[in-house]
């Protein structure tokens, strides 16, 4: 809809930063958003917040020279609105309506694009090991990455293409050189940044058992096969193959603290395992999954954190505001930690969600086999990243 040549309105209207909406949100202030998307596009992919109020109201009711009435009144005006669009265009021009009708309104820059560019960095205090650990949150579709730096050296797991130079600034910024960066499998959410980073000079690492999957650019990567060890300063870095999500899924031991999970288990799920097989794959592949999560996660002291790829809206953070916990709160909270194999392979195939929005051409241009510019690399992963099994939390229950 932003492709319109919309109306400059009559009157000014104030935009906001996303990392400005993203802070208040998360001080607790009371935010009402006006979503001009569609009501389809809305129902897919939304911001969302304990103390968010989101009403959609697509931007073509704004285009008669009258409002009507009963569209103003689904719009409140006893507080600040903002309202957003896809890109920043269209509501513009709706915030100038409403602003001309007496509103207190301003309007989201860059839209859900802009949203999309949120990426924060937040340091795991619970993390023991040698170093320091951050934790990398995209908002937007609930993307995890780990930054971890000793000494002079650090380490990034599960980078995004579209956060490369932010890794290199963080980098420079804390006085280290990034040595390695490492993906956990082949995602089909998101366009992975190891590539670009490599060519930026850093050491790209991926799982050996994904290779078999039709990675192109295998010969130009470090391969990390169940066992292998990278140093970082002082810090250890163990691979730790767990396929289940997909055949060549693998966790990483940050220094005996925090086992990046990537995929396979989150703070408030389990991975899903039909996107590299599909439907029919799934019931093998979630065995697998059942074996890697027993016998190579759950087998780990209960004090070590859990950190994945992902969280979505039904996760909880926990106290330092990463989505991390120790794996012995994950296994008494969650059941599906604790049933036999078959009772768990039925759990987890029974309500999975829509699969991630692109997956086949975003997987494709992971293994190298399709090109994507950055332009198209960040529209292929905007969206949710529906990689958990569950639509809701599977903790607590």
């Amino acid at each position: 809809m932003d492709d319109m040549d919309f109306p400059t309105p009559d009157v000014d209207v104030e935009s906001i930063d996303p990392n400005e909406l993203k802070a208040q949100i998360d001080a607790g202030e009371s935010v009402t958003l006006l979503d001009a998307r569609m009501e389809g596009d809305y129902e897919e992919w939304k911001i969302d917040g304990e103390n968010v109020e989101s009403i959609n109201v697509p931007y073509f009711h704004f285009l008669d020279d009258e409002i009507p009435e009963d569209v103003l009144g689904r719009i409140p005006d006893d507080r600040e609105l903002t309202v957003l669009c896809a890109k920043g265009g269209a509501s513009e021009y709706v915030a100038g309506s409403l602003k001309e009708l007496g509103y207190d309104v301003d309007h989201l820059e860059d839209g859900m694009n802009g949203w999309a560019r949120v990426y924060e960095a937040v340091e795991v205090t619970e993390y023991d090991g040698t170093g320091t650990l951050l934790q990398y949150q995209r908002p937007s579709s609930g993307c995890l990455g780990y930054f971890l730096y000793d000494g002079d050296e650090a380490a990034v797991i599960d980078p995004l293409r579209e956060f490369t130079d932010r890794y290199l600034d963080d980098a420079e910024e804390l006085g280290v050189e990034l040595q390695y960066a490492i993906d956990t499998h082949v995602h089909a959410d998101h366009i992975s940044g190891v590539r670009n980073l490599a060519d930026e000079g850093v050491e790209g690492v991926i799982p050996e058992p994904a290779v078999d999957r039709g990675i192109t650019y295998a010969d130009d990567m470090t391969l990390a096969a169940d066992g292998d060890e990278f140093a970082v300063g002082d810090a250890t870095i163990e691979t730790v193959y767990t396929p289940g999500h997909t055949s060549g899924m693998t966790s990483y031991l940050i220094d005996d603290s925090l086992l990046a999970t990537g995929d396979g288990l989150f703070v408030e799920s389990v991975a899903r395992p039909d996107l590299e097989e599909g439907d029919a794959g799934a019931p093998d592949a979630a065995k697998q999954l059942y074996e890697s999560l027993q016998e190579r996660v759950l087998t780990l002291p209960d004090e070590t954190l859990i950190g994945g790829a992902h969280f979505s809206d039904a996760a909880e953070p926990a106290a330092d505001g990463t989505y991390t916990a120790p794996i012995g709160q994950l296994v008494d909270e969650m059941a599906a930690l604790r049933m036999d194999e078959d009772e768990f392979v039925d759990v987890i195939l029974s309500d999975m969600p829509p699969r991630p929005a692109n997956y086949e051409d975003i997987i494709a241009t992971n293994l190298g086999q399709q090109t994507a510019d950055d332009e198209e690399a960040f529209e292929l992963e905007l969206g949710p990243n529906n990689c958990a099994a569950s639509q809701d939390s599977l903790a607590d229950d």
